[in-house]
């Protein structure tokens, strides 16, 4: 008997990647559609790779034909939070319209569960925090509206064509596989943590904190921070849970724990043994104060613990994962650092 097959498109991104690794272990096929434009062919390991662009409905057709997947995980999406203000039209054409295409190509070939990444951007300034999945959904920028509208898509299409799905909203993923075959996939890199670990390396000169003035206790941003390996996990037990037949579900990932960027950096010195220098700046558009989850709920219903997201962890995970990076000798190309106006010109898979 083949294993199942999985559609996990961004699956050459950064957590695309590690839920194919995840997915692979766990008995499935993943099968990575990505169009490279962020992702890397090289992460892709446990199963075929596609290349191909979710708006493509004759690319998409061909690819569901040929492998018939049991599911659909969705991760391509551009993700830039301060890169989606000047450019919002990128981010509508590529999440929405190219979430469009996925949900259409999907009702033709019968695919009826759907795991969706979408994120804490949804719920915009929070209230309060811990963030329930109750919270007032206001989103502060175009990322964040774009998921939310994704995830109205999908309710609305799984009510009208009967399918099953589970939206995830993320926190901050962070971290590298232990297994040291996986970290960071980005092409262009622009998240919190491996930025650090390139400045700890010795390429680049500083570590840029986008406003020290927010109302939190040392005036920088906090975050909550939980390990890519964590969300594959909470990944492959959301498929396990809709393949059974289980309710549609509607889940943050968090580990209900913050820390701010003050604080990681100081943490990264310990881990790294480098004086990780840094260069302050003003706040980035559309960065909220605190994100906190309040994961609760993934706990109760699939019984996912993020074990591996001590924010100690995450860090020796990351650093492990760029040393290794340096001794091949990938400088340069993916240790490129994103602009708005470079990397918002790619569109995500």
């Amino acid at each position: 008997m083949t294993n199942p097959t999985v559609l996990v498109t961004g699956g050459a991104g950064y957590i695309g990647s590690h839920v194919c690794k995840a997915l692979a272990t766990q008995g499935f096929t993943p099968v990575a559609y990505d169009n490279l434009c962020s992702g890397n062919a090289e992460a892709v390991k446990w199963g075929p790779f596609e290349q191909g662009d979710i708006r493509d409905a004759a690319r998409l057709d061909e690819v569901m034909a040929k492998y018939k997947p049991v599911a659909t995980m969705h991760f391509a999406a551009l993700i830039q939070v301060g890169g989606s203000v000047p450019y919002p039209a990128k981010y509508y054409d590529n999440n929405v319209y190219g979430s469009y295409m996925l949900l259409e190509a999907g009702r033709r070939h019968g695919i009826k569960n759907m795991v969706f990444s979408s994120t804490a951007a949804v719920y915009g300034i929070p209230e309060y925090t811990p963030i329930p999945e109750s919270h007032t959904l206001k989103p502060i920028n175009p990322y964040g509206q774009t998921k939310l509208v994704m995830e109205g898509m999908i309710r609305d299409y799984a009510q009208a064509y009967g399918f099953n799905y589970t939206i995830f909203r993320y926190f901050n993923a962070a971290g590298a596989h232990p297994d040291g075959d996986l970290g960071g996939a980005f092409k262009v890199e622009s998240h919190v943590v491996p930025l650090m670990m390139r400045v700890a390396s010795g390429h680049r000169p500083a570590f840029s904190v986008f406003g020290t003035d927010y109302p939190t206790a040392d005036g920088t941003a906090v975050r909550d921070y939980v390990h890519v390996v964590d969300l594959a996990d909470a990944h492959v037990r959301a498929l396990k849970h809709l393949l059974k037949g289980g309710e549609s579900l509607t889940l943050n990932l968090g580990t209900n724990n913050g820390n701010s960027v003050r604080e990681m950096v100081e943490l990264a010195r310990k881990v790294t043994g480098t004086p990780v220098p840094v260069a302050e700046a003003e706040r980035r558009a559309g960065d909220p104060p605190a994100l906190v989850a309040d994961a609760a709920k993934a706990r109760a219903v699939l019984g996912w613990t993020p074990v591996n997201s001590s924010l100690e962890n995450i860090l020796s995970t990351a650093w492990a994962w760029r040393q290794k990076q340096n001794n091949l000798g990938r400088v340069g190309a993916l240790t490129g650092i994103a602009t708005f106006d470079e990397s918002e010109k790619r569109s995500a898979a």
